[in-house]
């Protein structure tokens, strides 16, 4: 099979579509010929050495992505060879075929096509548990969201408001805000303006009730703009470490800071199941749309890579065998 593979760390000249051997499956695994493939900025992060890959090279990356059953395991169960599946949290998924342990294989229905399931299951479920979870968003509840124009940001902005909020976006361009605006966002600021005191002003000096930060060197910042106790949520560090937080300043103010992690919540098959199909539904009743992706081949992972680093992007980037 073809694979987009890398030997060293560094910059998307190291990836290299070569052909090497198939997976060889396990008895609770199953084969999938994959059609879409998801990329995402951890993907970056494991190409560049920042995070742990396990094994040895070449390494594949991609953990996101969709296709069809080419072969099951012996003590598979549930699924047969032909059915549509995705999966969100399955390494080497930048190939052509893909070993998946069968409790990480969601089902597809007919209405959710492989390029929609590779673009927003990953992303998706990750917006899920930010807000039920981390910080169960309610009626009323003014949020702001970092990044809002990003794959997950746009799927905050959609389910917070589905949820009864009101949020405020901030982006670094126009463009982006107009993007923010139109997944529902009810008041948009760029990062070059004076934003926190717009923050500040369009809350009458109150601030937020959450903060979901993905940028990580705006944390302190989220915090100057969340109201006397509120809750900065931070799961993500896009722009840089963030600066330590005084535990006196959260004792004497009452905010939360909490961390978010979607390793932490898909934890078993009856866990993606029950949130893959609440999103799914959520798309087909329309209350979430899905921007259409970005495509690259995947043997120009490269290109794709070089695209996602530029953050021109305002939608998923896929990757197509």
């Amino acid at each position: 099979m073809k694979a987009l593979v890398f030997n060293k760390f560094g910059g998307p000249e190291v990836l290299e579509y070569l052909e090497i051997s198939d997976p060889v499956i396990g008895p609770d695994e199953i084969l999938v010929r994959m059609k879409a493939i998801g990329l995402n900025f951890a993907d970056i992060y494991r190409r560049k050495g920042n995070y742990h890959l396990t094994g040895n090279s070449p390494f594949i990356l991609g953990y996101e992505g969709a296709g069809v059953v080419e072969k099951t395991g012996a003590n598979v169960q549930g699924i047969s060879v032909g059915d549509p599946v995705a999966f969100a949290d399955v390494p080497h998924a930048n190939a052509e075929k893909v070993a998946v342990p069968i409790e990480k294989a969601i089902p597809l229905p007919e209405t959710i096509s492989f390029e929609k399931a590779a673009s927003v299951l990953l992303q998706g479920l990750t917006a899920h548990y930010l807000t039920k979870d981390s910080y169960a968003v309610k009626e009323n509840d003014v949020i702001l969201v970092h990044a809002a124009a990003g794959g997950v940001g746009q799927l905050l902005v959609q389910m917070a408001k589905l949820f009864g909020g009101r949020v405020i976006g901030l982006t670094s361009s126009m463009e982006k805000a107009s993007a923010v605006k139109s997944s529902g966002g009810n008041q948009v600021f760029l990062y070059s303006d004076d934003w926190k005191r717009k923050v500040m002003e369009e809350t009458n000096g109150k601030g937020v009730d959450v903060v979901y930060d993905s940028v990580g060197s705006t944390l302190e910042d989220s915090f100057a703009v969340t109201r006397i106790g509120g809750t900065v949520v931070f799961y993500g560090m896009a722009g840089g470490d963030p600066a330590p937080v005084d535990p006196r300043m959260l004792m004497d103010t009452s905010k939360t800071l909490t961390g978010g992690d979607l390793w932490n919540f898909l934890t078993s098959h009856e866990e993606r199941a029950t949130r893959s199909a609440e999103l799914f539904r959520w798309i087909e009743e329309g209350k979430i749309t899905v921007s259409e992706p970005t495509v690259f081949a995947l043997r120009d992972g490269r290109k794709a890579h070089q695209f996602l680093e530029s953050r021109k992007s305002t939608g998923k980037i896929l990757l197509r065998p």
